[in-house]
């Protein structure tokens, strides 16, 4: 760093060696306070923003008390101003609450960097819908390809290099597999990918077979669940998929399909205004799960105990 003698500003040794560009990326690391008018969201950004969750509850509150303590990655727009890689939510809180400055770190990436850098800070975020998840493996995964990696998502052979599934895995939390499907969701009219979110639409089914009908055949299927309140099972979605491949999945032919009695399921739905006077109100839903079924595993284990005796 430099510093002053006498008035005079001095130099270090090894500053005097830097090339320009070196300069400039030392003056981007700092964080520079900029108007909110300047930061910019991610033209391509994947994820949901403002979907209400009690995470995003906590970073708002903290936000209006203490502002925002993390700065937004951002890069450089051409048309002026910035746009930001990590940092989405924090800009949204600090909007919100009526924040007129951000702190940020610019840094200049490519298109594909930024693609890859956009998915890869949020993927592992608790509670992301299907969705989501489908179109940031979907964006890295074409930005990876631009970068000239070899892809084959088609083969799972042992040995081979750089398969762009095994690389998105590096940086999450789901396998190889996991990420094919969900990259198949990114085939599905937008009725049905919505109902894979609401929960209407299982997520299993939709990715490895009604990913694969037409948009026809998928726009009626979708007609179909809505009209007489349905989903298909998966021995119901292979057919579908069997079928169409054969090119004879006709609109005949999925009434037929999703009409067929299924077995009864037994389902259980805990209220949840009854769960929360059990645990703080921090807990995530995921939380409160794993609590639950580790108790009525400890109930399991007595009861075969007490059989035993």
């Amino acid at each position: 760093m430099a510093r002053k003698l006498n008035g005079i500003e001095l130099v270090k040794y090894d500053d005097l060696f830097k090339t320009d560009a070196e300069r400039e990326a030392d003056q981007q690391e700092r964080v520079q306070i900029v108007p909110a008018e300047q930061v910019f969201p991610y033209a391509r950004q994947p994820y949901s923003v403002d979907r209400p969750s009690a995470d995003l509850v906590r970073l708002m509150d903290s936000i209006e008390r203490t502002g925002i303590a993390e700065p937004l990655i951002v890069r450089p727009r051409s048309e002026g101003g910035y746009e930001i890689i990590s940092g989405h939510r924090r800009d949204y809180c600090a909007k919100v609450v009526g924040l007129n400055t951000r702190p940020v770190i610019v840094r200049d990436y490519s298109d594909e960097d930024a693609d890859i850098l956009v998915v890869d800070y949020n993927i592992n975020r608790e509670n992301l819908l299907p969705s989501e998840k489908a179109k940031a493996y979907k964006l890295k995964l074409d930005a990876m390809k631009r970068q000239g990696a070899r892809i084959d998502l088609t083969s799972c052979q042992l040995g081979t290099k750089s398969r762009a599934d095994e690389l998105l895995a590096e940086s999450a939390e789901d396998s190889a597999r996991q990420i094919q499907r969900y990259i198949r969701l990114t085939n599905l009219i937008p009725p049905l990918i919505e109902a894979v979110d609401a929960g209407k639409l299982k997520f299993v089914p939709a990715a490895d077979y009604i990913s694969h009908l037409t948009e026809k055949e998928q726009t009626y299927l979708q007609l179909v669940m809505e009209r007489d309140e349905v989903s298909p099972s998966v021995d119901q979605a292979q057919r579908l998929k069997q079928i169409s491949a054969e090119g004879k999945l006709e609109s005949n032919i999925i009434d037929l399909i999703m009409r067929e009695e299924k077995p009864l399921e037994r389902k259980v739905t805990l209220r949840n205004d009854r769960l929360q006077k059990y645990f703080p109100p921090s807990y995530t839903p995921k939380q409160m799960e794993e609590v639950i079924i580790k108790l009525l595993d400890g109930w399991h284990r007595r009861r075969q105990q007490e059989q035993e005796r």
